[in-house]
Formats: C-alpha cells, sequence, structure tokens
C-alpha cells in the first residue's frame, strides 16, 4: 500500500485498552479514507443495530480518519464521525489544521474510539508512545486554556521522557469545550482556537465518552507515495491554482457576508425571515479593520484564506478568533439581526470558546429569538434575556446558558428540531415550521428561494448529510461539487476550497493515482465507489432512531419556511413552489438508485455488494410500501 500506513489505533475508554488494527489495501481501495472508511466501519459495527443504537450512549463509536492524500495535498484536514446526535444517521464533518498530518507522522491512518472513560481523560500518542492520561483539571475550561495547559503540559512531558530530542514544537490538539462536555448536541470537535468539525454534533460524542482531547506529536515520515516525482508535480500544480485565486486568497469566505445577501438574496436574516440585506456595515473591507494577521494557511496551504481578528477595545475587548468565515458572518450575524463586525466577532470568539457549531448554535439562537418576537417565548422563559434582534449581549447570555444547559438553555442544547418539538408539545402551538434545519441538522446559511445560490431543489432534501451546505445533492450527480464529488473531498481527503477551480479536480485525480498507484476514473467513482458509500450513509440515516427517525415521504423537504415568499430585494415574491420540489427529488431518486419512496434499490445494493444493506433497507421497503 502507498500513501498509507495501513493501520487504526483503536481505544477502548471503558477498558482503557489500546490496539492497532491493520486494514487491508482491498478496504482501502474501496473506500479511500476518510468519510468512506467511516461509513464502512460504522455499518461493519453497529449497522445490524443501528437503530437501537444512542449517539450519546457508550456504544457508538467516534472515528477521526485521514485519507491517503493526507500530507501530499496543500492543506491538513481530518474526518470525524460516528453516529450523530444531531440526525441519528452518519456525518462526515471534516476539520482542518495539523493534527491529521501528525497522526499520520505517528504511523496511524486514524483512531476508532469505544466505548466511555468513567473520569475525564485525554489521548497522548507520540508515535507508538500512547497513554490515556487524566483531564479533569481541564474538565469545564474553555478553548484558550485547554489549547495552553495541553501544549503546556505535553511539551514538559516531551522534554522530560525524550531527552536529546532538542526543543519540541507544540503538538496538534483535537478537543471539546464545555458544550461538548455537557453534551449539547450542537456542539463541535475542535482545534487550535478557532477550527471545528461542527456538523453531526460529535463535540457531544466526546463528551459522552468522558474524552476531553486528543493530542498528538508524530516524528516519522509520512508514507510512501507510489510516483514521487507525479506526487510533486501535481501538488505543486495544485499550488499554483491556489494562488492564481486573489479574491478567496486575500478574504477567503468572510468576502461573503455582504454580498450572499446583497448580490444573492440567500443569506439568513432574522431566522430567515428575509434573505436580503444592503448593510454595507457589514463589508468585509469593515472587517478587514479588526485583522492582525492577514495571510494564515493550514499544513502546506497556498491559498491561506484563514485570517486573525482581535477586538482591542470597547464592550467586547479581548475577543479573537479567526475573522469569521461566510457561515459564522452570517449565523452569528445577519440571522441574528447583527451588522457590524465586531459583535459577530465576540460571538464567533464565544462560540469557539465553548466548543460550539457557529452554524447550529446561531440557527438555535435565531430560533428562540423569532419565538420572542413573536410571544411564544417569554422574558421569563428565556431566564430575563431579553432577546432582541441585534443585541450581541443578549444572545451571548443565551449561548452561555445553552453551554451550561440552565433553564431554556437546555432545551435549545437538543438542537433546533428537537427544541422545536418540545415547545410545541409544552406551548400547546407547532413552532416546528419556525425551525430551519433538515433532519436535525440546520442548513448552511446558503438559501435557495431566490434560485441565484448554488444549493437547489434537491441539494437539502437529499443529502445523506441533511442541512449540511458542503454536502449537497445535486442533478446532474455526476456535478464535481455534488455529494458523489464531495464525498471524494472528505474520503481522500481535501479541502473543497482548493477545488472551487476545476482545474484542479484533473490534478486531484492524478494526485491520488501517484500517491496510491489506483487509477481510479471519474466513471468508477460516480458510478461505483462514491455511490456505495453515499447508500450506506442514506441506509443509516433512514434507519435512525433510537429518538427520532426520518420518513423520507414526509422529511426529505425543505425547511417550511421556505415556502414563504420573500418580503425584500430584487427578488421579493420569491417563494418555492412543493410541487416543483417533488418532481425533482424524484428525478434525483430514480438517478442515484433509489426507489419512489427514496429508499436505496435492492437492484442497486446488490450491484455494490452491500447485500447486508440491502436485508436492513428490505425492512422500510415494506414498511413504506415500496414497489
Amino acid at each position: 500500500m502507498r500513501g498509507y500506513s495501513g493501520k487504526l489505533l483503536e481505544v477502548d475508554l471503558t477498558t482503557g485498552n489500546i490496539k492497532e488494527n491493520r486494514i487491508s489495501e482491498g478496504v482501502f481501495r474501496q473506500y479511500i479514507g476518510g468519510r468512506g472508511l467511516a461509513a464502512k466501519i460504522l455499518w461493519d459495527r453497529l449497522g445490524e443495530r443501528w437503530e437501537e443504537i444512542d449517539p450519546l450512549g457508550p456504544e457508538n463509536i467516534l472515528l477521526m480518519l485521514t485519507g491517503p492524500l493526507t500530507g501530499f495535498i496543500p492543506g491538513g484536514r481530518i474526518c470525524i464521525s460516528g453516529k450523530s446526535p444531531q440526525s441519528n444517521g452518519m456525518v462526515g464533518s471534516t476539520i482542518a489544521g495539523e493534527f491529521p498530518i501528525e497522526l499520520k507522522c505517528a504511523g496511524y491512518d486514524g483512531i476508532i474510539f469505544t466505548g466511555a472513560a468513567e473520569k475525564p481523560s485525554y489521548l497522548l500518542i507520540k508515535d507508538s508512545d500512547i497513554e490515556l492520561k487524566d483531564a479533569s483539571h481541564i474538565w469545564g475550561k474553555g478553548a484558550k486554556e485547554t489549547v495552553l495547559t495541553l501544549v503546556s503540559e505535553t511539551r514538559k512531558e516531551f522534554e522530560n521522557k525524550y531527552r536529546g530530542f532538542g526543543l519540541w514544537k507544540e503538538p496538534s490538539i483535537l478537543y471539546i469545550g464545555p458544550s461538548g462536555e455537557k453534551l449539547c448536541r450542537t456542539a463541535a470537535v475542535t482545534a487550535k482556537w478557532s477550527h471545528a468539525a461542527g456538523y453531526g454534533g460529535y463535540g457531544a460524542v466526546m463528551g459522552s465518552k468522558k474524552l476531553k482531547a486528543v493530542v498528538v506529536k508524530g516524528t516519522g515520515p509520512l508514507p510512501e507515495v507510489y510516483d514521487l516525482e507525479k506526487t510533486i508535480e501535481y501538488a505543486n500544480k495544485i499550488v499554483q491554482v491556489m494562488l492564481n485565486s486573489d479574491s478567496f486568497r486575500r478574504w477567503g469566505t468572510g468576502a461573503a457576508g455582504y454580498t450572499i445577501g446583497a448580490e444573492l438574496s440567500s443569506e439568513p436574516v432574522m431566522n430567515w425571515q428575509e434573505e436580503w440585506h444592503d448593510e454595507r456595515s457589514y463589508g468585509v473591507d469593515k472587517f478587514e479593520l479588526f485583522w492582525v494577521k492577514k495571510f494564515w494557511g493550514d499544513f502546506g496551504c497556498a491559498l491561506t484564506c484563514l485570517k486573525l481578528a482581535v477586538i482591542k477595545s470597547g464592550a467586547f475587548k479581548g475577543a479573537i478568533t479567526d475573522n469569521p468565515d461566510y457561515e459564522n458572518q452570517a449565523y452569528l450575524g445577519t440571522n441574528l439581526g447583527i451588522f457590524d463586525p465586531q459583535s459577530n466577532i465576540y460571538l464567533t470568539w464565544l462560540a469557539d470558546e465553548l466548543g460550539f457549531c457557529g452554524i447550529q448554535v446561531g440557527n438555535a439562537l435565531a430560533f428562540a429569538a423569532e419565538l420572542y418576537q413573536r410571544g411564544i417565548l417569554t422574558r421569563d422563559d428565556l431566564g430575563g434575556i431579553d432577546l432582541r434582534w441585534g443585541d450581541a449581549k443578549a444572545f451571548a447570555d443565551l449561548m452561555q446558558m445553552i453551554a451550561r444547559r440552565e433553564g431554556i438553555g437546555d432545551v435549545l442544547a437538543e438542537g433546533t428540531y428537537r427544541a422545536a418539538l418540545k415547545i410545541s408539545k409544552v406551548k400547546g402551538i407547532d413552532v416546528t415550521r419556525y425551525a430551519v434545519t433538515v433532519k436535525g441538522i440546520a442548513v448552511g446559511a446558503h438559501g435557495i428561494r431566490s434560485g441565484k445560490d448554488y444549493p437547489h431543489y434537491v441539494s437539502y432534501p437529499c443529502s445523506v448529510q441533511g442541512g449540511d451546505h458542503t454536502s449537497v445533492a445535486y442533478i446532474p450527480i455526476d456535478h464535481l461539487m455534488g455529494e458523489l464529488g464531495i464525498i471524494l473531498c472528505d474520503s481522500a481527503i481535501a479541502c473543497m476550497f482548493a477545488l472551487f477551480n476545476p482545474a484542479n479536480w484533473e490534478n486531484l485525480w492524478a494526485l491520488l493515482e501517484a500517491v496510491t498507484g489506483w487509477k481510479i476514473m471519474p466513471d468508477e467513482w460516480f458510478n461505483v465507489m462514491a455511490r456505495r458509500i453515499l447508500h450506506i450513509q442514506r441506509a443509516m440515516l433512514l434507519l435512525g432512531g433510537p429518538d427520532l427517525k426520518w420518513n423520507p415521504k414526509i422529511h426529505d423537504s425543505v425547511p417550511s419556511r421556505w415556502y414563504e415568499p420573500l418580503l425584500k430585494g430584487p427578488y421579493s415574491g420569491k417563494a418555492l413552489e412543493e410541487h416543483k420540489i417533488r418532481e425533482e427529488i424524484k428525478e434525483y431518486y430514480r438517478l442515484i438508485g433509489w426507489d419512489e419512496n427514496g429508499i436505496p434499490t435492492s437492484e442497486e445494493l446488490k450491484r455494490l455488494g452491500l447485500e447486508d444493506v440491502d436485508r436492513k433497507m428490505k425492512i422500510l421497503r415494506e414498511q413504506y410500501g415500496s414497489g
């Protein structure tokens, strides 16, 4: 095998046992790594009882998996997965940073966590020297203190234990904040101070396992590649394409906080009541005023789309974070009625510090604010908070309540959809219409009512990752940025930002062959390999359980809010028409190999060698009356 070490580290947190698992070349050739390998592992181990597995129970499995391109393609990402506390399906959520490079240089393609520890713990990896350590002293700590403490501790330990090595660079760390410890379903797995794998709610899974962090330092080489000269050649070609992305390198996605709303009318404003604004105070030139570092890229990345924003004075003094990317600008800004950079930077910093996914917690905050606007939630319900649009301090107070699971925060910590179900029952009024989610997951900050942004009718309803804007269903199904293409990004693993230019897709196929020696052509990928992974994810999503299950006849849909017409902007009056959405969904079902009820067909599953998946889907076909 080239590009892989061929082994995963398996850690039983209940017993403390640590072992190595060998993975065959055949499995890697079929599932690649990352998201694809996660689907294989989860189905093999949990598939027969999937609907019985509690995502926040010890039977769930937490996965941290690299891919063959880790360390070779510019930038570094790792895929976090398991049974999702948000959707009850499986989400492949990737996070950037040096962690996957360190892990691979330590000799492992990934980590499997099973069981749950009795007390707060963290895993320390230095090559093959691996130890579970007590994390009680950092349990309850926020991002900054967690990172500083672990970096200081481990560097001192390495200096004492490996004398003569020299000065130790800080290790790479994946960790959770207080929200993950409290099992908030909106909690992320985080890195550095402000990187996050937010979709899926895997911060809560780490919390349920009492796993505060994973710290890794690898001193070995990356695995050998099939053709070193070609690997260098195509990695350099990818870099050259990146260097030509002038706008993206200068501003990153943070350039979009104004333009997505003003030009495309597809940015959430006050819980998606609107999608248009012309607030020039929210332009990227205003955010630039707070940058102290203008070019910051993860491992070897030439895009350097990250920035560093700091508030140096005023009420929010001391907030430090990435310059908020577009999703955080939207969900912790416009969607809360906030149109000033300082407030947005502050709320983004707070979400980082507490360990939240900015999209998921921002969605829940706006949902609560609309209920307050409409008199459904009262000030007493909110613990005395006057939750008005645009009030960053009020939203910060509510975010803290969610992280602590206090009062209404305990309800909102379940995520917007579950909170809507509970509030509807308590208040005797259906508030699910105000929950802008798909299958328990808040949608990304890209609406479809104007028809000008990239998601389309089938994008969210048919995605196996629910509201995930980075993994949208698409017609034609072989569209490079559709879900089947993104499964390659999440499995290989590559940053999708590097692939916005189609030229880099050609380089990606070539680089994959240079690293692994496998000549995987687009036809094989889109018709066999990616579909195999997609159908396994679809099966797990439909099986769901134990608290929520998704009926595709009902839940393969867009949020009901989007059937309401836009009221402002150049596309005012536009709304979605349900019959058109149903027609396109039906066509997607046919093209992807699902039956009229959205269940993978027996013929398709058997063609791909997924007979065990077919046996489980037979039960659903009988339940929904499929032909």
